[in-house]
């Protein structure tokens, strides 16, 4: 089956461990090999492992048995019969989707650490990332890498816990109803995390409320004991928590909460507040740019603290925190320019989130390069001239990128911004190749749009343009 995804399994399992996990029975090979990796990919099944024949929207990895098997694979997950060779051992499930969760729930619970998992409509890969970087002051910690969140990359993901590993720092992802529940009810979280609700993936709910809802299915899947981590300051998230039943760390910048933050001052560069956790007070260096990163911190610190993290351990390991490439990078250039790199992806809150940050630049001519915000269904036009009209004031030009951003500089228009501080394009090739029209020496720039976009083209441009200076 097409799609590059495989895991190395942190201890190899015996064929028994493999058929017990998956409810499956051994009906061709040989009984008694063991797997060191697990894959859904014919290609990159290496010597030793397990494939896993998923049937997905547009390849049946049952018709790649034997290319898997050419590749050194010794076993396959199958449901229905193939062709195989005689020393590869078939072990027959009801169906190979579900024997892949149930397998990585085995190896979650025998490896018998405690595992966080994080969910929310933006912030979740950054809150990820930074709870990783807390816990790993401790010891190793395995985490979701790239965008492996979704019903076969989490259990790709937990198959990969190692005796080494103390902890698990894992992302779920989400487009329907649903979803969140499963994978869940596979990771059985010690800590579930919900950093925000907003209008994400509208394309496929009715309303933000729907969307809450799905979001809160990430906490029936907490083990007994287990600690909801939860956003004070979202209305939303709030209800899911106050009707929970279970316990809750709630975060958020007002001290009244059980972790928040207090005296924040920051750049463009970073920010500095002071951390309130556990009766504790300690000062915070985060080196990101945005009151958008301090909650997303708050969360993992709240996670961290919970785990046995000492806040001083936490504020130590808040100072060596980077951003992922193309989400929220600030990238110095020469001739002044600084670039605000959050390309990766965009929805209404995460772009309201980048603009705030953006207007950290004090005194310097603020330009945003916005591209279209995808997956917002027919409420996209609306939602696009919505953020156009909260530009107005707070950016000196805006250059639309893709059909959807007309609206976006119409809202803008309406708010009372000059013509000629407006632009648009219809595609990020495009946009690319007037910037050095479009941007100036000195200028604070913005960059940011749904992953469809494309808008890393931009960067590569500016870059090319006025070159490096440093990266943060």
């Amino acid at each position: 089956m097409r799609g590059a995804i495989l895991a190395t399994l942190g201890a190899s399992l015996s064929l028994d461990d493999v058929k017990e996990a998956a409810g499956g029975r051994l009906v061709s090979g040989r009984p008694g090999v063991s797997v060191t990796g697990v894959s859904i990919d014919s290609r990159s099944v290496a010597a030793g492992e397990l494939f896993v024949a998923i049937v997905g929207p547009r390849f049946d990895g049952h018709d790649f048995v034997a290319a898997a098997a050419r590749q050194g694979a010794v076993a396959a997950l199958v449901h229905r019969d193939v062709e195989a060779p005689a020393d590869v051992a078939l072990v027959r499930v009801a169906d190979t989707t579900r024997a892949l969760a149930d397998l990585a729930r085995h190896v979650r619970r025998t490896a018998a650490v405690p595992v966080a998992c994080i969910t929310g409509s933006t912030g979740k890969t950054t809150t990820k990332d930074m709870t990783a970087s807390l816990l790993a002051s401790r010891g190793p910690v395995l985490k979701t890498e790239g965008n492996l969140n979704n019903q076969y990359g989490l259990p790709l993901t937990l198959v990969r816990l190692a005796p080494e590993h103390w902890s698990a720092v894992l992302e779920l992802g989400m487009s329907a109803p649903g979803e969140l529940r499963g994978l869940s009810a596979i990771a059985e979280p010690d800590i579930a995390v919900i950093t925000n609700v907003g209008p994400a993936h509208l394309e496929f709910f009715p309303s933000v409320d729907a969307i809450a809802e799905a979001k809160a299915e990430i906490l029936e899947g907490l083990r007994p004991g287990g600690v909801a981590v939860l956003n004070a300051e979202d209305p939303r998230v709030r209800r899911i928590g106050e009707r929970s039943g279970r316990e809750v760390l709630w975060f958020g910048r007002d001290r009244r909460h059980d972790v928040s933050a207090e005296n924040w001052r920051g750049s463009i560069a970073g920010m500095r507040f002071d951390l309130r956790l556990g009766g504790q007070t300690v000062d915070v260096a985060l080196p990101l740019a945005g009151p958008h990163y301090a909650m997303s911190f708050l969360a993992a610190a709240a996670v961290a603290h919970r785990l046995g993290i000492e806040a001083e351990a936490i504020a130590e390991a808040a100072s060596r925190i980077v951003a992922a490439p193309h989400r929220g990078q600030v990238v110095q250039c020469d001739q002044g320019v600084t670039i605000l790199d959050d390309c990766y992806n965009a929805n209404p809150d995460a772009v309201e989130a980048a603009v705030v940050a953006l207007g950290l630049a004090v005194g310097r001519r603020r330009v945003a390069f916005l591209g279209d915000m995808l997956e917002l269904g027919d409420q996209g036009p609306r939602l696009h001239r919505e953020s156009g009209e909260g530009l107005a004031g707070r950016v000196d030009a805006v250059v639309g990128v893709g059909p959807l951003s007309q609206s976006l500089l119409e809202g803008a228009r309406a708010r009372g911004m000059a013509e000629g501080a407006l632009h648009h394009f219809p595609d990020s090739t495009a946009a690319a190749g007037v910037v050095a029209e479009l941007a100036e020496a000195g200028d604070a720039i913005l960059v940011k749009g749904s992953r469809g976009m494309r808008m890393e083209r931009i960067v590569e441009a500016l870059l090319a343009r006025f070159g490096r200076a440093e990266t943060r």
